[in-house]
């Protein structure tokens, strides 16, 4: 996870980064020290779950449009 050890994030991104990663990458790997880990870096369980929601949404819409064959806006390049 290079991007997770960027020394510009604080300790809290890198968290959220890694939880992020994970989410997406092995979601069925998720466990609860995953979300204790968030709550170390002061998230509350609110948070965590906004953190999981947007993931989640991000996640999804992405493989819709993949799925549909969806060309990125130009501006997006």
């Amino acid at each position: 996870m290079k991007d997770a050890n960027a020394p510009i994030l604080s300790a809290r991104q890198k968290a959220l980064l890694a939880f992020a990663m994970k989410l997406t990458k092995t979601p069925a790997d998720m466990r609860r020290e995953d979300v204790d880990a968030l709550r170390k870096e002061g998230l509350s369980d609110a948070d965590v779950l906004d953190a999981v929601e947007v993931i989640s949404y991000f996640n999804y819409i992405n493989r819709v449009a993949d799925g549909l064959g969806i060309d990125p806006e130009p501006d997006w390049q």
